[in-house]
């Protein structure tokens, strides 16, 4: 396994994960690699918790990374990092693009803000009104944007990321999780309120996996 400060100083070779690795599903378009945590190049999928027109598009499109990822070798070619530090990755399992399939099924939608990859597959799951196009929907980008301005005006200094401490470790949750509107937050067990992702990550918190 190649460490993530290699990753970052070869950006154009691949990452090779063997099936045998810890290979964590986070959300539709996140994945943890033995650690590392790579959001895939050019979608931007439904949050985990998101309806579309009546259907858990964001479970849907979960279940379907974890589906296509599940007992294959995953291989990933980096772009650079986010502004939360994770690696940017076009991503295969078992010779198949992750971010192609969920465009092409329409359980992401190619994030035409940062990249235009998958542009065309997305016209055409428009035009076949596969999955979240068969419906009207709510872009992943404008659910976080209304989610985080809704719970920013409550927490504490406007610090809307809740740092859990359980048995399954430091974990925070977004504004958008499922588990968000359940945790609470107590202080004096260690617990608190983070402004954005780096500064949890930072502090030893880790967002929550989904398989």
């Amino acid at each position: 396994m190649i460490g993530i400060r290699a990753l970052t100083l070869c950006l154009v070779a691949a990452l090779p994960i063997a099936a045998a690795a810890d290979v964590r599903v986070i959300d539709g378009d996140t994945l943890d690699l033995d650690g590392t945590i790579i959001r895939l190049e050019g979608i931007d999928a439904p949050e985990l918790d998101q309806t579309c027109d009546g259907w858990d598009c964001g479970k849907a499109a979960t279940e379907e990374l974890v589906e296509i990822t599940k007992g294959r070798d995953i291989s990933c070619v980096g772009h650079g990092r986010d502004d939360y530090g994770r690696v940017i990755a076009t991503c295969h399992a078992g010779g198949v693009d992750l971010g192609e399939t969920l465009v092409d099924k329409g359980l992401a939608l190619a994030f035409r803000r940062y990249s235009d990859s998958y542009t065309e597959v997305e016209a055409r799951a428009r035009d076949a009104r596969a999955g979240m196009w068969r419906g009207r929907f709510e872009a992943p980008w404008d659910f976080r944007a209304r989610q985080w301005d809704a719970a920013q005006q409550t927490a504490p200094e406007g610090c809307p990321i809740k740092g859990n401490i359980s048995k399954n470790g430091r974990i925070y949750h977004m504004p958008w999780s499922k588990w968000y509107a359940r945790t609470r937050i107590d202080p004096s067990k260690g617990e608190r309120w983070f402004c954005d992702e780096n500064e949890a990550q930072a502090a030893g918190w880790r967002a929550p996996y989904s398989n």
